[in-house]
């Protein structure tokens, strides 16, 4: 490619990526702690999704990076590996990277399939719902952090579990003593002798992760929030607020510098400086980020299987997010991004970066918009930010470790108030009501069910909605006509009168595919005793699937053996490869049969068809 790698642009890329960096640092260390992983599984997806993206992708501008919707993706994930790994986060780390490569090779595959170009073709309401439901996700899971409440710490609330934490570990006995072979259900004294030697502290950590699980999501938070409300850290819930009024205050001052790392730096020198007795994040590791060995040496097929369709999900996911954010950029920057080079670009950002132990990330609206106001022009600018988050993690992770918790939950909070889309939600009173079922459908199921499902359900339903709108209006606009009423075919006035009850003409308009072939099929019962020629006119068909040529198949069968001839004018050139190919022409319909023009079918018409009802 021409220009790859210029540094015509350099001081601009030197800004660009530097303030780009900045800007991404609090947002990086919120979304790892988010995800369950920890700040530094943020700050190293930041540094080489930023980095290797820039440097593989296809949009010049973009800056990439761990964002709200491929966190809240993430999260899921990493809960549910967690739990089946009762609560080990390390022991899980290896199945949960493994996913996350798995998602970033899709994202390559995607673009070398040069899917890229197909992504637009999400409707709207699946991504307003999404991302609405995102924004839920994120404002009311950071309630709990934001207020100092952390269920596994609640000591009443745990105990409730501690029933169903002995009966899984009991559970688990007998599955280990299954595998090994030396389960007898005649005599269950190595289980006792196994259970005996089980210690409160098991059953605690157990009882613990239990009670993670059950206060995660949506509806968990909802569930504990009377408890959280009773047990409320003030401390916490004061810096947490804080931090949310200087993020959206300091925006009315002045947006040349970022407030959200205003609000990071002020809050957590006012913690740290007056030695308040808050919580901090959990440590960054410092020192140079070293590849997890163990998604090799630790793999299990069984421990990565039922999350393949949610790794394709966050593949798609982080697609969707790039691209529109790289339209985002083409728009400020006057250019064109290649959307297959940018998936290829994604898809190795994120594979690198899960090897380290980095979050999966896309392309971020606002990181891209600060880079090109800031003088950013090539993809230098993004590997720049990407080096310069390095910088801060070998040099400053002592210092980021002081964090406080609740500002990091605070900051997650505006980006949960920002994330929801707004626009769609104004809309929802003059949008049409099958859109609005989408967007609430989505909307509702991702927000207290399931992210994966949700966008599934979300697309099957759209896509039902829209063939049944194709089929409607080719049903409405498609006319089955005798030769009495001619008025919108100029083509047709001429036509004999004295055939007019021989021959029936039935104009097609639109495609021919399986959601409008029901009407079609309609056709043999609407034809008349009397015809003996039907015409198809199809030069407004412009595709027909499968679904259509049987149906043309079976039209054309039942016309034969009543004896009556099918001429089809116009066929254009994929209706009739398709026809061929299935050998309806011309073992069907003749080549006689077919005419380009009307005027040809007409001629033919006036020497072949007879007058059987002459008045």
């Amino acid at each position: 490619m021409k220009n790859y790698f210029t540094f015509k642009h350099f001081r601009g890329d030197l800004f660009g990526g530097i303030t780009a960096g900045i800007v991404a640092l609090p947002l990086a260390l919120a979304f790892g702690v988010s995800s369950g992983l920890g700040p530094s599984a943020g700050l190293y997806g930041a540094i080489f999704v930023s980095f290797f993206a820039a440097m593989f992708g296809g949009t010049n501008t973009q800056i990439s990076g761990p964002t709200a919707p491929m966190t809240a993706v993430s999260m899921v994930i990493i809960a549910g590996i967690v739990a089946h790994n009762d609560g080990d986060i390390s022991q899980a780390l290896p199945a949960i990277l493994t996913v996350f490569i798995l998602a970033g090779l899709m994202q390559v595959g995607l673009g070398l399939m040069g899917l890229g170009e197909y992504i637009k073709y999400i409707p709207y309401p699946v991504v307003s719902g999404f991302m609405t439901a995102i924004g839920v996700i994120i404002l009311v899971t950071q309630i709990l952090p934001s207020i100092g409440y952390y269920p596994k710490e609640d000591v009443e609330y745990v105990q409730q579990f501690k029933p169903i934490a002995q009966e899984l570990i009991l559970e688990n006995i007998l599955i280990e003593e299954a595998g090994e072979g030396i389960l007898v259900l005649e005599d269950f004294q190595e289980t006792v002798k196994r259970a005996q030697n089980i210690t409160p502290a098991q059953i605690l950590k157990e009882s613990q992760t239990i009670a993670a699980s059950e206060a995660s999501g949506v509806l968990g938070a909802i569930k504990v929030f009377p408890r959280a409300l009773k047990n409320i850290n003030w401390l916490e819930l004061m810096l947490s607020l804080c931090t949310i009024i200087i993020i959206f205050g300091f925006k009315r001052i002045t947006t040349m510098i970022p407030s959200t790392l205003v609000a990071l730096l002020v809050m957590s020198g006012i913690a740290y400086g007056f030695g308040l007795d808050y919580r901090p994040i959990e440590e960054i590791p410092s020192g140079l980020p070293i590849p997890n060995l163990g998604i090799f040496t630790d793999f299990e097929l069984s421990a990565v299987a039922p999350y393949i369709f949610t790794a394709l999900t966050l593949a798609l996911l982080g697609a969707i997010d790039s691209l529109l954010t790289s339209v985002v950029a083409d728009n400020m920057t006057k250019t064109r991004h290649q959307p297959n080079k940018e998936l290829v670009g994604q898809g190795i950002g994120n594979t690198i970066g899960a090897l380290f132990g980095g979050l999966p990330g896309a392309g971020a609206t606002i990181r891209t918009v600060v880079n090109i106001k800031a003088g950013g022009k090539t993809r230098i600018s993004g590997m720049i930010a990407g080096i310069m988050l390095f910088i801060i993690t070998i040099s400053l992770a002592p210092v980021a470790s002081q964090i406080p918790a609740a500002v990091l939950a605070g900051i997650l909070i505006t980006v949960g108030i920002s994330v929801m889309d707004y626009k769609g939600l104004k809309a929802i009173p003059n949008m049409p009501k099958s859109e609005v079922i989408i967007m609430i459908v989505v909307l509702v199921l991702s927000s207290v069910w399931n992210l994966v499902y949700a966008v599934g359900i979300g697309l099957v339903i759209a896509s039902l909605m829209f063939m049944k709108k194709i089929g409607d209006l080719m049903a409405s606009s498609s006319e089955l006509k005798s030769l009495k009423d001619f008025e919108d075919w100029d083509d047709e006035m001429d036509f004999p009168q004295n055939l007019k009850e021989e021959v029936i003409i039935k104009h097609i308009d639109g495609p021919l595919f399986f959601g409008s072939t029901t009407d079609f099929q309609q056709l043999a019962a609407q034809i008349p005793d009397k015809a003996t020629t039907i015409v198809l006119r199809m030069s407004r068909v412009p595709y027909i699937d499968q679904s259509g040529l049987y149906a043309i198949e079976d039209l054309v069968c039942g016309m034969e053996s009543e004896g009556k001839s099918v001429l089809l004018v116009g066929v254009k050139e994929q209706p009739k490869y398709m026809m061929e190919r299935i050998d309806i022409i011309p073992d069907l319909i003749s080549e006689d049969h077919m005419f380009v023009s009307f005027s040809d079918c007409l001629r033919w018409i006036k020497e072949n068809v007879e007058d059987t009802h002459p008045v």
